[in-house]
């Protein structure tokens, strides 16, 4: 018991600030989105630039590169969310319609996305630096796809989002990233809110749009 309270002390003390800040933020940017809010993309945006040169410093180099497309996502989010918005005269995007794809494009999209992942984890195993070169681009190239389903509202994106976290809590333990692997324990969690949060709204909608064709 004393050398696990010794362990954390010294932990505490030489905690890696800068991935701390990324972690609230990225936390932020979690939540935010499985209530809807519009404020979530300015959260990612500051999280993922921190992100991307944490996981450049640790040879996570697809994950660096991943958090390139994050913050391009996170303009692209922010501008199709507070469109959608405005459309409903509303100052946030609680309103948007929640959307859910037919399995048959999520089968189709998972074949594809693990045969570029297979491709792309055999160059970075042998032609880059890269450490766990098909994990890092496993989640990588579905985070890709993931992220876009959220500036979508597919429903379906935290499904995506419950594999790709439970992966990447394994590369994060490897690289001694402990504020990461914690944010990515709580990601699981306010995954499954977030579906089940969305799921009502898709229904709610599907109600209200039923009452409207009907009326």
């Amino acid at each position: 018991m004393t050398e696990l309270f010794t362990s954390f002390s010294d932990y505490a003390i030489n905690l890696p600030w800068l991935e701390l800040v990324a972690m609230l933020l990225a936390l932020a940017y979690v939540l935010w989105a499985a209530v809807g809010s519009i404020w979530c993309w300015p959260a990612a945006f500051i999280s993922t630039a921190l992100y991307t040169y944490i996981f450049y410093d640790v040879l996570l180099l697809m994950e660096s590169a991943l958090n390139i497309y994050y913050l391009v996502m996170a303009v692209y989010g922010y501008r199709i969310w507070q469109k959608d918005a405005a459309k409903n005269n509303e100052q946030s995007s609680l309103t948007l319609a929640i959307v859910s794809w037919p399995q048959s494009i999520h089968v189709k999209a998972c074949l594809i996305l693990t045969v570029i992942s297979l491709i792309l984890g055999y160059l970075m195993a042998n032609h880059t630096p890269a450490d766990f070169p098909y994990i890092d681009t496993f989640t990588t190239v579905f985070a890709i796809f993931a992220t876009y389903l959220v500036t979508q509202k597919v429903l379906e994106n935290w499904l995506y989002w419950l594999v790709i976290d439970t992966a990447s809590i394994y590369l994060y333990l490897a690289k001694g990233l402990t504020p990461t692997v914690i944010l990515f324990c709580i990601y699981i969690i306010i995954a499954t809110f977030g579906y089940f949060k969305w799921q009502s709204l898709y229904r709610n909608n599907q109600i209200d749009v039923k009452q409207t064709v009907n009326g």
